[in-house]
């Protein structure tokens, strides 16, 4: 039976096809974050991450010198080019990596680690709903709009709200993890323990990682 594949098989053959496939290749049948697990939060938890999702600033980035903004400048166009056959659209290209970009560094994360978790999550759709019903690029659930925002699900589909909310939700996995990326993804996913998804967020990743200066 050498030519039958174990699930197991099957999925680390799509992984591997996908990452043959370059930086914009998606995994099917990976993209499961709506399986997040709703758990009880600390009062004080709650009232953190619902403050950590308020106030939506627009995405200025701020620098400290030429240097670290020509460095964003320089982040932005090959992103962009990169990003092209997935958002044709300049100015919808560009607002979203600026995004992007703003919501990661404030919450504390790397850019191409979100972008890689987008890539998995949703292909770069802004509506994509899973079939558990979470929703928007970084597949938030709809408990969590009740837990920490106003309760309206269909904010979820704005991009800045989805990915300030996909950022501070694994910020909010990474710190019970205690900085173990492989868990709080697995969380993130509903699958902790489980390789596939952080596999597939880090091959995504190291697609997005930009070139040295």
């Amino acid at each position: 039976m050498s030519g039958v594949l174990s699930p197991g098989g099957r999925v680390r053959r799509r992984l591997a096809a996908a990452a043959a496939l370059g930086p914009l290749a998606t995994w099917p049948g990976l993209s499961q974050a709506g399986s997040q697990v709703e758990e009880p939060l600390a009062d004080a938890v709650r009232g953190a991450l619902s403050a950590a999702i308020a106030e939506l600033a627009p995405p200025k980035p701020s620098f400290t010198g030429i240097e670290e903004r020509l460095a964003y400048l320089r982040w932005l166009g090959n992103m962009s080019e990169r990003l092209h056959k997935q958002k044709a659209e300049l100015v919808t290209r560009v607002e979203f990596l600026q995004t992007l970009w703003y919501e990661s560094k404030r919450a504390g994360l790397e850019p191409s680690l979100m972008l890689g978790l987008v890539q998995v999550e949703s292909g770069f759709r802004r509506y994509a709903i899973s079939v558990v019903g979470a929703r928007g690029y970084t597949q938030v659930m709809p408990f969590w709009a009740r837990l920490i925002g106003d309760g309206d699900v269909a904010r979820l589909f704005h991009m800045q709200t989805n990915l300030r909310f996909g950022c501070v939700i694994l910020r909010h996995y990474l710190n019970l993890e205690r900085g173990d990326l492989y868990l709080a993804l697995g969380r993130y996913n509903g699958s902790r323990g489980r390789p596939e998804y952080p596999t597939a967020v880090f091959g995504a990743r190291r697609g997005w990682d930009a070139p040295a200066a």
